[in-house]
């Protein structure tokens, strides 16, 4: 192909304007065998730069100059490289994988649904798709007015009757039409389950059930696309939202790890983590460009401390250990570089973040950190020459957690989707809860006198004597209030107290209304599609708190506390052995990217330092994260300190008794106070030997481990002898030391002064008492001085 362009160049000189059209179409013609015969070495489509050219072919209306500028953008467009495709397969979607199904589906009463959602890759044609659904049924269903039914997209790809005798499980094949499948898919199977041939009286009988066994599937039958090689569509294709598989992503180490590359790779790896947000995400650091299908090589560094660099087809030219540009001029220091490109031979993509100076470096993982630098990203190459400076948001600022103000409406709060509540309306005699976060945030204390003011509308036609409507906090009833018009009211409100020492992090309001009809039908369901329940959007929340927190406490950390506080990870800094071993780097990551699921912020400030540079500005100022095996660990400080320590020679010391081990193969999280400063924490994330540090890594990795978190020890141990992907081949034992923990709160005067009578009310009483008696005896004396001058 080049041939042809550089063939194309000589001849638009030569042939008049008016007969080059004859000359786009000998070209095309001379294309065509080259392609297919490119088509069947590599077995992907061809490229198409004969059609992009005859698009910017020279008309007789334009002029010269502007198709001489079009040309070299138009060839460079249609040059643009690919990532070779992965082999045709086939996948299998397990309904077990969804947290709704784990090891039960069941459906129940005479009608009922359950909706089930998955995604499609970006690069997947799908050639078919097949679901296996597998069930069994309650034995006293009436066959002919009994079935399921399965929709798609809401579009129905099938119906399936609940005729099995007793015990025996149900499996049927439906082909899903590819062409209603999304980027965004939504598996819908309802029942209609009948115990009578003519009439089902009782709508909860506990005969009414049917089960979707979790081993049912989805079946997919793929091709794989080639993957366009640009950052127009970034976090695609480092991070594939849409995947149903684990994001996998492999760093490779340098030669000398430097600050630079701890911080650089640190604030992306976070940024990866906000990506992910509950989606899995793998992470290794390597020393090989070879790697596995389906990851995504990750170079941070500059070509100095990556030499493997010049391996790689770039579209910048490393000379003498330089980027330079294509006048062979070196890259400006302060100019970051990143470039998509694929590896050699196998040819998976990589993302290389470089430039000149390790300033550069940092700039340009740090404009991957910022939504709003990497929204106007595009190409395969992008120069950074200048990032945006965000500002740190104030500590008390958590998108996702209550407002910072004691007055709020439903409104201010958002839903799973990111958008701000509104009003909700729900229909029916067994309508959906409505229920939506109510998450404190780590440094609030409730006092008494909370209240909600629910504001709520109901349709007429109800039954007053049954129907009602119910606040919930944590599925724990708060109250009632009974719909007693029959002909329906509009913005009642109904007051709520919450409890404030009920009031979690992790807290869920439930809204349910009991709406049942004022007359029943037998064997009919219309007689409740009338009845309807709002909860309005002014529903106003009136909160008691103060500010602040007691650490160190492992609890908080579940929550990304204090280290999110700001959410842009301005207040931590990690730090690690001055030659850090690949362990340790790989825990750093994992660390760094549960941060990044934990806050939501327009930039990531987050620093990581070998110990020998860690500034004292930074060590007295900032939350410490230590990273290393006992050996190695940068900060001492934290063994020293009270509570569970490691020592030497596989020794471990905990209150007053002192034991060796071997082999010690647990990992350890710890966290105490600072010894620098008494409002920070030093966090330890450590074991005896590097075995230890993955059983670590682990407890940071798996969800189920990881939100145990409490006390200010964790010891995690593996009851296998390989590593285990399965949270349940762990144990974690938590410890406490509680004198260690001491009150930080926040600078705000009312709190303080709250929190002062509150903690210290018998010295205040003291101190009002002397203070009152002072005043007094100078009172005193002023008097006896003035009755003498009077005399």
């Amino acid at each position: 192909m080049p041939l042809i362009t550089t063939l194309f160049r000589w001849l638009r000189l030569l042939i008049p304007r008016q007969h080059r059209p004859w000359l786009l179409l000998f070209l095309a013609g001379l294309s065509l065998p080259m392609g297919f015969a490119t088509l069947a070495a590599a077995g992907t489509a061809p490229a198409t730069p004969p059609m992009l050219m005859a698009q910017a072919a020279p008309t007789d209306s334009a002029p010269d100059g502007e198709n001489a500028e079009s040309a070299p953008e138009i060839e460079a467009a249609s040059d643009r490289p690919q990532a070779r495709a992965e082999d045709p397969g086939e996948y299998v979607l397990e309904f077990n994988r969804s947290p709704l199904v784990g090891n039960q589906l069941r459906l129940e009463g005479i009608y009922d649904e359950t909706r089930l959602r998955f995604t499609r890759p970006r690069n997947w044609t799908v050639g078919s798709v097949k679901l296996l659904l597998r069930f069994r049924h309650s034995a006293a269903l009436y066959a002919t007015r009994s079935n399921l039914n399965i929709l798609i997209n809401d579009t129905s790809i099938g119906s399936v009757p609940l005729n099995l005798p007793q015990g025996e499980i149900g499996d049927t094949v439906l082909d899903v039409p590819v062409g209603i499948l999304q980027d965004y898919n939504e598996l819908t199977i309802t029942t209609l389950q009948n115990n009578s041939p003519t009439c089902t009286q009782d709508a909860l009988d506990p005969s009414l059930w049917t089960e979707i066994l979790p081993d049912s599937k989805l079946v997919f039958d793929f091709e794989p696309q080639p993957v366009a090689l640009d950052f127009n569509q970034y976090p695609y294709p480092i991070f594939d939202d849409l995947s149903l598989t684990s994001n996998q992503v492999a760093y490779l180490q340098p030669e000398a790890v430097d600050d630079a590359w701890l911080s650089a790779a640190a604030q992306f790896q976070a940024a990866l983590g906000r990506f992910a947000e509950f989606r899995p995400l793998d992470s290794r650091v390597t020393t090989e460009l070879a790697i596995q299908p389906g990851e995504r090589l990750v170079i941070v560094g500059t070509p100095a401390t990556q030499p493997a660099l010049a391996d790689l087809d770039l579209p910048l030219e490393i000379v003498e250990g330089q980027l330079v540009d294509e006048n062979g001029a070196p890259l400006p220091d302060e100019t970051g570089a990143l470039m998509l490109t694929t590896t050699p031979e196998s040819e998976r993509i990589a993302l290389v973040v470089t430039g000149n100076s390790d300033a550069a470096v940092v700039k340009a993982a740090r404009f991957l950190a910022q939504p709003a630098d990497w929204q106007i990203a595009t190409g395969y190459l992008m120069l950074v020459n200048e990032v945006s400076e965000v500002p740190s948001p104030d500590p008390r600022d958590w998108p996702r957690y209550l407002p910072s103000e004691d007055e709020f409406q439903l409104a201010d709060l958002t839903n799973y989707f990111g958008e701000p509540m509104g009003d909700v309306t729900v229909r029916g005699s067994q309508a959906p809860a409505l229920e939506f976060d109510f998450r404190a945030r780590p440094d609030d204390r409730f006092l008494p006198n909370n209240t909600m003011m629910l504001e709520y509308s109901y349709g007429p036609q109800v039954n007053p004597l049954t129907s009602l409507v119910e606040v919930q906090l944590d599925g724990v009833g708060l109250e009632g209030d009974r719909l007693t018009s029959v002909d329906g009211a509009k913005h009642k409100v109904l007051k709520v107290a919450l409890p404030g020492d009920k009031i979690t992090p992790q807290s869920k309001i439930r809204v349910n209304f009991q709406l049942d009809p004022r007359e029943r039908r037998s064997c009919s369901r219309v007689t409740d599609a009338q009845l309807w329940g709002t909860i309005h959007a002014e529903t106003r929340f009136d909160l008691s708190r103060e500010l602040g927190s007691r650490i160190p406490d492992l609890k908080l950390l579940k929550t990304g506390y204090p280290f999110a506080a700001p959410q842009d990870l301005s207040s931590t800094a990690l730090v690690l052995p001055d030659q850090p071993s690949t362990t340790e780097l790989e825990l750093m990551l994992e660390f760094a990217e549960r941060l990044g699921r934990l806050s939501q912020a327009n930039s990531i400030q987050l620093a990581a330092y070998r110990v020998g540079q860690l500034p004292s500005e930074v060590r007295d100022s900032h939350h410490l994260v230590g990273i290393g095996t006992q050996a190695s660990f940068p900060l001492p400080e934290a063994f020293a300190a009270d509570g569970f320590k490691l020592d030497e020679s596989f020794s471990r010391e905990w209150q007053q008794s002192k034991i060796q081990t071997i082999p010690d193969r647990e990992g350890l999280i710890k966290q105490v106070l600072s010894p620098w400063n008494d409002e920070r924490v030093l966090m330890a994330l450590s074991a005896q030997i590097p075995e230890g540090l993955r059983q670590t890594q682990q407890l940071l990795a798996k969800d189920p481990l990881f939100y145990q978190m409490r006390g200010d020890t964790a010891l995690i141990k593996a009851d296998t002898a390989e590593l285990s992907e399965d949270p349940n081949d762990y144990t974690v034992e938590f410890l406490t030391q509680a004198p260690a923990q001491t009150d930080v709160i926040e600078k705000d005067a009312s709190s303080r002064l709250r929190h002062l009578f509150r903690t210290s009310w018998i010295v205040l009483t003291g101190g009002v008492i002397a203070a009152a008696l002072l005043v007094y005896g100078v009172l005193q004396l002023y008097l006896k001085r003035y009755r003498t001058v009077e005399d």
